[in-house]
């Protein structure tokens, strides 16, 4: 339900696929907006039940990448201002609290909002590191921007101002190891094939090569070495991902030429 002092009304968008395990404590965060619109891309699992619970919208679409399936949710949201949330996000009490108080406000407000959000890998929430404290535009007004078409590591492209508000996002990312390396492989996947699409190229010795620098970048430069021996896992596999990606990237040009 809506806060009574709510003055302008947000969408709330969220894209899932067999999300049963994350959606309820997501939804439970952001039952505050004036509208939730779910887009799902054929969940097998109570994901539709759930998200109907919660007196969602919920609408089904083929997945063709995550940045034209954001791009559409927000498409179909009756309000101009949207919030973008992933299925496995949380809104903090104080996020919520302020997004309520700044839209209440009298006063022009900016194009969008860049709020910080904070990871938690294997049930530790990561106080330091890039990963947790990143500011992401999740919160604008459609009528200055949109999601753009990446396939992976979509952004919202925006013309207008911005502003920075207080409180987390809670990233609940991966529960387990094997629930890692599973989305792992989907996004190097996906990443690689928007490469080669794109006709990019890279030296594969060299990232290779290069292996050390990423985890020296990771675990030391971006912090993760403050996070205890999960900010070392989390740092040594992430160091593979641009390998990863490259090497499937590879593999793509050498089955073009057989």
């Amino acid at each position: 339900m809506s806060d009574t002092t709510f003055q302008i009304k947000i969408s709330c968008v969220i894209i899932t696929f067999n999300e049963q395990e994350n959606l309820a404590k997501c939804l439970q965060s952001v039952k505050w907006c004036d509208e939730i619109i779910v887009v799902d891309s054929g969940s097998t699992d109570n994901t539709v039940k759930l998200a109907e619970s919660f007196s969602a919208k919920v609408f089904v679409r083929e997945f063709t990448g995550y940045g034209e399936q954001k791009k559409y949710a927000v498409s179909l949201a009756s309000n101009d201002w949207i919030f973008s949330i992933d299925a496995d996000e949380v809104v903090s009490e104080e996020l919520q609290e302020k997004i309520l108080k700044r839209f209440s406000t009298p006063g022009k407000l900016p194009s969008g909002f860049l709020i910080r959000r904070r990871l938690i890998f294997l049930g530790k929430e990561f106080k330091h590191g890039k990963e947790s404290n990143e500011l992401i535009l999740r919160l604008f007004n459609k009528k200055s921007g949109n999601f753009n078409t990446a396939k992976v590591h979509e952004k919202v492209e925006l013309n207008g101002e911005t502003e920075k508000l207080k409180g987390l996002l809670l990233h609940y990312s991966y529960k387990s190891l094997s629930q890692y390396f599973e989305k792992f492989d989907d996004y190097t996947s996906k990443a690689a094939y928007e490469l080669f699409e794109k006709r990019k190229r890279r030296n594969i010795i060299l990232t290779y090569i290069l292996l050390p620098v990423y985890f020296f970048k990771n675990y030391i430069f971006n912090r993760n070495i403050l996070n205890g021996s999960k900010g070392l896992i989390w740092s040594f596999y992430s160091s593979y991902y641009p390998v990863i990606k490259y090497s499937k990237l590879r593999v793509l040009y050498i089955k073009k030429k057989s």
